[in-house]
């Protein structure tokens, strides 16, 4: 198991039990979900404004928070103009998780840091919102799903293709059988960048520096270096902060594919790749790899990602017997017949089809669902599109693909006892 949290005592036990009562909760004030925010990044400081969109009426945020100041002046300037009032403003996340006036908090943190604030969240009596991947190491997902059966909280994973209508309508595709049997599957996501910006080398600001990063709350549980600017924000690059393409990337195809075919696991996987393209920097994930997962009831998920050419973007495809559908780019759902020499007439002569989640379905990116979703879930018990465990089974297919690379072996896995093995 992981090591002990330092900080989900951050409060004594006489506090933490009166919190609970304490919250001015949406539930039974009538009033709005009240938020706190953690993390105001490249993703949580996009999403933050689509929550308060999507959940415009309903959600009032409370309270913000990151570790480098000028993007939390920035984000409290944002939040005040979408709702117009400013939130408090926090670089320390504990310390926001002892106003009990909050609900819910999203957390939009580098993966290392999720399982301590998740917990210290749900100690708190708050509902939780977490970006993906749930959690930094296998181990770590099952101490949180402990935590949230404990808590009776609202939990919500950031695998957003679970309320995306598209994906919905794939899931109901493949269970009319149209496709026929299928064992194969495949996953891909291939992007480019120039050469004078490297993929996951987000631009750092160029008034970063000790005096207004807090780097020592950015390192957590992490080893301890020195500041580091390429550490603090392109942290995807290094395995001390993140499973690189394999919990940023493929744990939601991997998922995807779960929610349309109903399966939860896998019972091994291999994974090979390197860096084979961004050779000139000290990035440690790779930029290129090949994992190929088999499932206990004859499947089998091929997954690629690369780093140097954009031509097929990312996608999803499944292949039958009958019929392949195939997702691309979270926009266009395609199912083509089997054609082949000698195929029944009544299974070429099927006609095409094509649905474009826009235009067919009336829904474009489906995070701001997602988030609603949640948002639903703590308002009104609807239920939730990707609550803690499910979001743990597809973290779990990205720590494994992680594991298998980086030990050069193939990995098996034990559902049952939550345990894996190398060949």
């Amino acid at each position: 198991m992981s090591e002990p949290i330092s900080r989900r005592r951050f409060v004594s036990r006489s506090v933490a039990a009166s919190a609970a009562p304490a919250l001015l909760s949406a539930q039974a004030s009538g009033t709005k979900v009240n938020m706190g925010w953690a993390g105001l990044g490249n993703r949580g400081g996009k999403h933050i404004k689509t929550m308060l969109q999507v959940g415009a009426g309903d959600v009032y945020m409370k309270a913000i928070c990151d570790t480098f100041s000028p993007r939390l002046a920035k984000s409290k300037d944002d939040v005040a103009t979408q709702q117009h009032t400013a939130p408090d403003t926090y670089n320390d996340y504990y310390k926001m998780l002892e106003d009990k006036s909050i609900d819910a908090v999203g957390i939009f943190t580098p993966e290392h840091l999720h399982r301590d604030m998740v917990i210290a969240a749900l100690e708190a009596g708050k509902h939780v919102y977490c970006e993906k991947p749930l959690t930094h190491t296998i181990e770590e997902g099952f101490e949180i799903l402990q935590a949230v059966e404990k808590s009776g909280k609202k939990f919500q994973v950031g695998t957003q293709r679970r309320s995306a209508k598209l994906y919905q309508k794939a899931k109901e595709i493949y269970e009319s059988g149209v496709l026929g049997k299928v064992v194969y599957a495949r996953a891909f996501w291939y992007r480019n960048s120039p050469l004078t910006n490297p993929a996951w080398r987000y631009t750092i600001p160029a008034d970063a520096e000790p005096g207004n990063t807090d780097y020592r709350k950015f390192l957590g549980p992490a080893p301890e270096t020195t500041f580091n600017k390429q550490r603090y924000f392109q942290w995807r690059l290094y395995w001390d902060y993140s499973g690189g393409i394999s919990t940023d990337l493929l744990v939601h195809q991997t998922d995807a594919i779960h929610m349309i075919t109903g399966r939860n696991h896998c019972k091994s996987v291999t994974c090979t790749g390197g860096i084979h393209y961004w050779t000139e920097d000290d990035r440690e994930v790779p930029d290129t790899v090949t994992a190929g997962f088999e499932y206990p009831d004859h499947f089998h998920i091929n997954y690629s990602a690369a780093f140097n050419n954009s031509r097929y973007h990312y996608g999803e495809q499944l292949m039958g017997s009958e019929g392949t559908l195939e997702i691309l780019g979270l926009k266009d759902l395609y199912v083509y017949p089997e054609k082949y020499r000698g195929a029944p007439e009544h299974i070429s002569a099927r006609p095409e089809i094509h649905i474009n989640s826009q235009k067919d379905l009336g829904q474009g990116n489906p995070t701001g669902a997602h988030l609603r979703n949640f948002v639903d879930a703590i308002l009104t018990d609807t239920p939730l599109n990707c609550d803690a465990r499910t979001g743990h089974e597809a973290a779990v297919t990205g720590h494994l693909a992680t594991l298998a690379y980086r030990r050069e072996k193939k990995v098996y896995w034990d559902q049952e006892n939550g345990k894996h093995r190398f060949a």
